[in-house]
Order: C-alpha cells, then sequence, then structure tokens
C-alpha cells in the first residue's frame, strides 16, 4: 500500500529537523492567506503583521503542538490566528460586538442575503475600500466565517474547525453576516452621497 504524504507535514518534519529552508516554504505557503484574513478580521495592517509573526514564531519553536494527525495545517493556522486576534481585541471592542447583536428576523436576513455579491467580487472592484469599512464595523464572530468562506474558498466544515463551532451556528453567522454586510455598505453609501466633500 502506498502513502501520500501532505507537503505540510514533509516541511514540518524537515523544519523540526532544523532545516531553515522547509520553515521558509511553510512560510511563503501560508503567511499570505493569514495576512489577509488577520487584516480584514483587524483593519490594522500592524496588528496583523504582528499576529501572523506570531503564529509563525509559535510554529518554529513548536509550542504551538500541531498535530497532523488532527487536520490540516491551514485550517489550524487560522485557528491560531483567529484565537491570537481575540487575545489583542480590547474589551470595549467586544462590547461594542455584542451590541451588533440585533433580533431581526432570521427569515428577512436570508432573503437580504441571498441578493448579496460575493464579497471577494466586491473587495476588487471600486468599492472595496467601503467593503473593508463595512467588514470591520461586523460582531467579529460574523467577520471571522465571512472571511473564511468568501475571500479564502474554505468549507463549512473547515470554518466550523477553525472558529469551534458547529455546522447550523456557521450557516447562520454567514447569513446573518451577509445580511449586516448589506447594511453597512447601504448605510456607507448613503453617508457617502450626503457628505458634502464629496459633492461636485
Amino acid at each position: 500500500m502506498t502513502t501520500t504524504t501532505d507537503p505540510d507535514t514533509d516541511l514540518l518534519r524537515q523544519m523540526r529537523a532544523g532545516q531553515a529552508a522547509a520553515f521558509q516554504a511553510l512560510y511563503r505557503r501560508h503567511q499570505g492567506p493569514l495576512y489577509r484574513f488577520a487584516v480584514l478580521r483587524t483593519g490594522s495592517p500592524d496588528t496583523a503583521a504582528d499576529v501572523v509573526q506570531e503564529v509563525f514564531m509559535g510554529l518554529l519553536t513548536d509550542s504551538l503542538k500541531f498535530d497532523p494527525l488532527r487536520g490540516a495545517l491551514p485550517n489550524f493556522l487560522f485557528g491560531v490566528t483567529r484565537k491570537l486576534i481575540l487575545k489583542h481585541e480590547t474589551p470595549r471592542l467586544r462590547e461594542q460586538c455584542l451590541e451588533e447583536v440585533d433580533s431581526e428576523d432570521d427569515d428577512a436576513d436570508e432573503i437580504a442575503c441571498e441578493a448579496q455579491e460575493p464579497l471577494s467580487r466586491l473587495l476588487s472592484d471600486e468599492v472595496a475600500e467601503q467593503v473593508r469599512g463595512a467588514l470591520a464595523l461586523l460582531p467579529p464572530h460574523y467577520r471571522d466565517p465571512l472571511i473564511l468562506y468568501e475571500l479564502h474558498d474554505l468549507s463549512y466544515l473547515e470554518i466550523a474547525e477553525i472558529c469551534q463551532v458547529d455546522l447550523g451556528t456557521v450557516r447562520s453567522r454567514l447569513s446573518r453576516g451577509r445580511a449586516l454586510m448589506a447594511k453597512r455598505l447601504a448605510q456607507l453609501r448613503r453617508d457617502a452621497t450626503v457628505n458634502p466633500l464629496t459633492a461636485a
């Protein structure tokens, strides 16, 4: 019987054996996606860079204790990144995000999200800055699955693993997150049109 080894597992084994090139290869493979997630999640390039650096230092020193038998390395690294971001957030920000959780009808949110464009498409066009601004206003528990699903093409199962929630919660948070995102974008666009500085 032949077994195929995951490239990340091979690189990790080489890194733990002291091969610097293996660590560099792991960094090149995973730094970009982790940084994009962190910068969209925090809204701060500096914080994102610090978090990603902390993740890779943990990987290098083996303090993260990744076990290949328990899952894929990318999902593990996203999960660690998310936890570090949560640790960096201030209590005031958490309270502010909790206030955003409203009691609107879930059916209305489902309908609202049906018509929304994929976030990745919005980020690539002229309203990218507005989208980033709207995303920053979302509560973190909606922001996480939205970024991971729309921008990193992760499955519901992978997101559930990263966020440590069940599949139903992932579906619900994606639905509510899209609906809230649509509202934030609409508000930002309204604000832009009434701003006298933007008037021709």
